[in-house]
C-alpha cells in the first residue's frame, strides 16, 4: 500500500490500491514540477545539472532548457508564460511568447533577493514567492552572502510596479499555494520549525492573521513543496513522502515515496494526478480529488 493512513477520510482523496510509479531517475536534486496543460507535458528543475527537464509520455525525462540558472519552483502565469525561481541568478524570471527571459524580481530596497525558492501566481496576476537563502552555495546556486536581514514572502503586483514584502519573519520560507478559493495563502517554514502556517488574503494582496496551520514532524525530510486539492486538502512534500491534511489541519496520512519528496504538482487533463519529485527520481499517483488547476 502506498499510503499510510492516519484517518479513513484520506481513502477518499488516495485509493487504498493506488501505486506511486517511477517515471524516470538519474537527475541529480529534483524540484519545482509544474503540468503544461496545453503541451501535455511536466517541468521539472534539476538544480545541481542546471537544467530544467521535461518529462512526457513520448518522449519520458528529456533536457528543456539548459543553462536554467539553477531553477527551483516553477508555474505558469495567466498568460500561460512560465515564471521561474532562479538561485544562481537571484532573481524571478518569465519566459515570453518568444522565447525571450526576463527579468521580473531581483532586488527588495536596492538589495539582492536571497535565492527565489517557490513561486505561485494568483488570478489576479499578482505572483507570490518565498526567498530562502538556499541558494547562496555553489551547488545549488551561485556562492554569495546575503544582502537583505530577513528571509521573506513578497508579492509582485500584476502590472509588475512594485513588490511587496509581506511576511519577513520566516526562518526559511519555502513551498506555498492558495486554497482553491484564493482567501487564505499557505506557506511553511523548512528550518527547524517545521510547520506550515496559514494567513488570510487581504482584498489589496497582502496577508493578515498569520497562524500555524499545521506541524511536520519527522527524520528525513522537511516540509517543501506544497500544492491543495479542489476541496481545499492540503498536501506537502515531507519526511517519508507527502503529507495530507484537511481544511482544518487534520493529518490524514502519508503517500509513500521511495525518495525523499521534494516537490510536487497536479497534472493530466483531469487535473487527478499527482506528480511527485523526489531527489533524484520523478514518480506519480493518481488521486480521486482533482488538484486545482496552475492555469
Amino acid at each position: 500500500m502506498s499510503v499510510d493512513v492516519l484517518s479513513d477520510d484520506v481513502l477518499n482523496l488516495v485509493d487504498a490500491d493506488a501505486r506511486v510509479e517511477n517515471l524516470g531517475t538519474g537527475c541529480q536534486f529534483t524540484e519545482g514540477p509544474v503540468w503544461n496543460s496545453e503541451g501535455k507535458f511536466l517541468l521539472f528543475s534539476d538544480i545541481p545539472a542546471n537544467r530544467m527537464k521535461k518529462w512526457s509520455p513520448e518522449t519520458g525525462i528529456i533536457d528543456f532548457r539548459e543553462p536554467s540558472g539553477k531553477s527551483n519552483g516553477l508555474t505558469y502565469d495567466r498568460q500561460g508564460r512560465l515564471v521561474a525561481c532562479e538561485h544562481a541568478n537571484r532573481r524571478v524570471s518569465r519566459t515570453e511568447v518568444d522565447g525571450e527571459i526576463m527579468t521580473i524580481a531581483s532586488h527588495y530596497e536596492g538589495k539582492r533577493l536571497n535565492s527565489p525558492n517557490d513561486v505561485v501566481v494568483k488570478s489576479d496576476g499578482g505572483i507570490y514567492f518565498t526567498d530562502p537563502p538556499y541558494g547562496l552555495s555553489a551547488e545549488y546556486g551561485t556562492l554569495g552572502e546575503r544582502e537583505l536581514d530577513l528571509q521573506g514572502v513578497y508579492r509582485l503586483s500584476p502590472d509588475e510596479n512594485s513588490l511587496t514584502l509581506l511576511v519577513d519573519d520566516f526562518d526559511c520560507p519555502n513551498g506555498l499555494c492558495f486554497s482553491p478559493d484564493e482567501s487564505v495563502l499557505y506557506i511553511n517554514d523548512s528550518s527547524e520549525r517545521m510547520h506550515v502556517r496559514a494567513f488570510d488574503v487581504q482584498p489589496d494582496g497582502t496577508v493578515a492573521n498569520g497562524r500555524v496551520f499545521a506541524e511536520i514532524v519527522g527524520e528525513g525530510g522537511v516540509p517543501d513543496g506544497m500544492k491543495v486539492d479542489q476541496k481545499g486538502n492540503v498536501y506537502v512534500t515531507g519526511p517519508g513522502g507527502v503529507w495530507i491534511f484537511d481544511v482544518s489541519g487534520k493529518h490524514l496520512g502519508v503517500i509513500k515515496t521511495p525518495e525523499g519528496a521534494t516537490n510536487l504538482a497536479w497534472g493530466e487533463s483531469d487535473w487527478k494526478t499527482l506528480y511527485i519529485v523526489a531527489k533524484t527520481s520523478l514518480y506519480r499517483i493518481r488521486c480521486q480529488v482533482a488538484g486545482v488547476p496552475v492555469c
